[in-house]
């Protein structure tokens, strides 16, 4: 039996409809306030001061102990997840890029260093470099390098599923990797999103985009949404504003001796350049490859110096605040 409304209930259907109808509009314009709002008070950091000549010079280490051997070789990735696999850090300026992906090929070190780094999150400079010899820590080079980036290691140990994999896939199929970083370069450059800025050039150098820090010394990491940058501009979408910068990380002489001399790429033949050479660690040699630095911070035999289970514990460098 079909029943229905009365007079009364449908003025009273119409008023409730209008009211939901109100509510919606106003929540629309509420969270496009806060987004507008949002944007207007980010405020980028300064600009690097004006680089000097030779900030940087050759040095370097030997690797740390080598990661535990899989059982077998891990899948070969195709395109579409390679682009996946790299979209978040495909826009990170060349030098970390480099770092990132040889640290990667080490992930079970990841956690414990980005503890580390928390840990000593006031510290940088020279402190920080003086703090890693004295605390005898053990891991591999690439992943000291990123002691001074403690967003870019928490990072990468919240997500231990996607550093393994793109360790895996570095390991496994380097040229692949570089590819799809470059792919997914091309198509932020595309759209508007990648463009020189007062913190990086951006340059096509024979059909390769490079990121290069304008000066060497002074590292951004860039913030961004994969979801946003790779694709083409929305309706509501300022592309000015897609790409924060977190301040400024200052890599001196005292983290030459933890993997920071020149590191980048030789794009067009797929190599990775840490310390002025090709850093040659594949999956076959993974257990063996010894990067072949000039110079060298070994730690010491034995454990560990530091103990933060003491509530009152300073490091020797850490001045009080």
């Amino acid at each position: 039996m079909n029943v229905s409304p009365s007079g009364g209930q449908k003025v009273l259907l119409s008023a409730v409809m209008k009211t939901r109808s109100t509510i919606v509009t106003a929540l629309f314009l509420l969270g496009t306030l806060l987004a507008v709002q949002a944007y207007g008070q980010y405020t980028p950091p300064p600009p690097p001061p004006p680089p000097t000549p030779d900030q940087t010079a050759p040095a370097g280490m030997p690797p740390g102990p080598p990661q535990g051997a899989p059982q077998g070789p891990p899948a070969v990735l195709p395109p579409q997840q390679l682009d996946s696999l790299v979209g978040r850090i495909a826009l990170y300026p060349d030098p970390l890029l480099a770092q990132i992906l040889t640290a990667s090929t080490f992930s079970p070190e990841i956690p414990d260093a980005a503890n580390w780094s928390n840990q000593h999150a006031g510290l940088n400079g020279d402190a920080l470099a003086n703090a890693i010899q004295q605390d005898n820590l053990p891991w591999d080079p690439s992943v000291l390098a990123l002691l001074p980036f403690p967003q870019v290691l928490q990072m990468m140990a919240q997500d231990q599923g996607w550093t393994q994999a793109l360790g895996d896939a570095v390991l496994a199929q380097r040229p692949d990797v570089m590819d799809s970083v470059q792919r997914m370069r091309q198509q932020a450059y595309s759209y508007g999103y990648l463009r020189p800025n007062p913190y990086d050039n951006v340059v096509d150098s024979g059909g390769y985009i490079e990121i290069a820090p304008v000066n060497p010394a002074f590292l951004y990491v860039p913030v961004y949404s994969p979801a946003v940058v790779y694709a083409p501009p929305r309706p509501g979408i300022v592309v000015g504003l897609s790409i924060h910068f977190a301040p400024s990380i200052f890599i001196g002489p005292a983290f030459v001796p933890f993997g920071w001399s020149r590191p980048g790429f030789a794009w067009g033949t797929h190599a990775i350049i840490i310390g002025g050479a090709p850093w040659g660690r594949t999956w076959a040699n993974r257990a063996a490859y010894v990067h072949p630095y000039a110079s060298a911070y070994r730690p010491a035999p034995g454990p560990r110096v530091e103990d933060h289970h003491a509530a009152a514990y300073r490091h020797p460098d850490e001045h009080p605040r």
